[in-house]
């Protein structure tokens, strides 16, 4: 059955109005702004958040796509639990830092390159100088689609932030410097649970939160478009996803990135 052709009924549909509400406070617009970008009153979107009327299916998919998220999940799902996998997302300034940083192209490019930096941390001796040494990482981009489709191979850099003074002559890296940037910094936990639903979603809420469409097609070469890093928290795996907020395209804005 095709996806126009599925029709939902209001047992179905138990937390509609909720997550109408909550995705539009995330999406951070009023019912007015929502109910304009909808074609209908102000007085229909306050029915729907309070379950008065159910949206027509034409209206349910025009929905999923300004939240971007799954139809089902917008009529199925109590998505107010989102609040238990994601933080609120937040504006922070991240000083310049140096880094030591290496990029391996591999059918499983994050397990390969983070265990090489593990070894040139140790062998540097940056582990037995700062045993907590921020790691951070990155999806390298530059991998040809015959590469991907052919061999299955992916590219991921991942890094190591530097300390103060430390030097070394341990070959294996390269080094480079970030200056002082802008992100928007949202927080996944556990989220290897569902790592192809969790993480592609942070980035999502991320842009959305920027209104943004995409990454330039030129990133700043001084500072890293967007990173990741993991670590571990009271018992629970978390991980951070930064987003430079100078390195996006508004929706207003024309751009060739999609």
């Amino acid at each position: 059955m095709k996806l126009t052709e599925r029709k939902y009924y209001k047992g179905d549909i138990m937390s509609l109005g909720k997550n109408i509400q909550y995705l539009r406070k995330q999406k951070r617009i009023t019912q007015e702004q929502l109910s304009e970008q909808m074609s209908v009153s102000r007085q229909t979107v306050s029915k729907w958040e309070s379950d008065e009327i159910v949206p027509e299916l034409n209206k349910l998919i025009a929905l999923s796509d300004i939240f971007s998220c799954k139809l089902d999940s917008l009529v199925r799902e109590n998505m107010a639990e989102c609040d238990e996998i994601y933080s609120e997302i937040m504006i922070k300034t991240v000083k310049g830092f140096r880094m030591a940083r290496y990029v391996m192209v591999t059918p499983n490019p994050e397990d390969d390159v983070n265990r090489y930096m593990d070894v040139w941390a140790e062998k540097s001796g940056l582990h037995a100088l700062k045993p907590d040494a921020k790691q951070i990482g990155w999806d390298f981009p530059y991998v040809s689609s015959e590469l991907q489709n052919r061999f299955g191979l992916r590219g991921y850099a991942s890094a190591y932030v530097l300390p103060d003074g430390f030097e070394t002559d341990c070959p294996g890296v390269e080094y480079a410097d970030q200056v002082e940037a802008d992100y928007a910094v949202i927080t996944i936990y556990d989220p290897f649970i569902a790592a192809f639903e969790r993480i592609p979603n942070a980035y999502k809420k991320v842009m959305s939160y920027l209104d943004a469409n995409g990454f330039r097609e030129k990133p700043r070469e001084d500072v890293l478009s967007c990173f990741e890093h993991v670590y571990e928290k009271d018992g629970r795996t978390c991980m951070d996803v930064y987003i430079h907020v100078d390195s996006v395209s508004k929706t207003d804005a024309f751009t060739n990135f999609s």
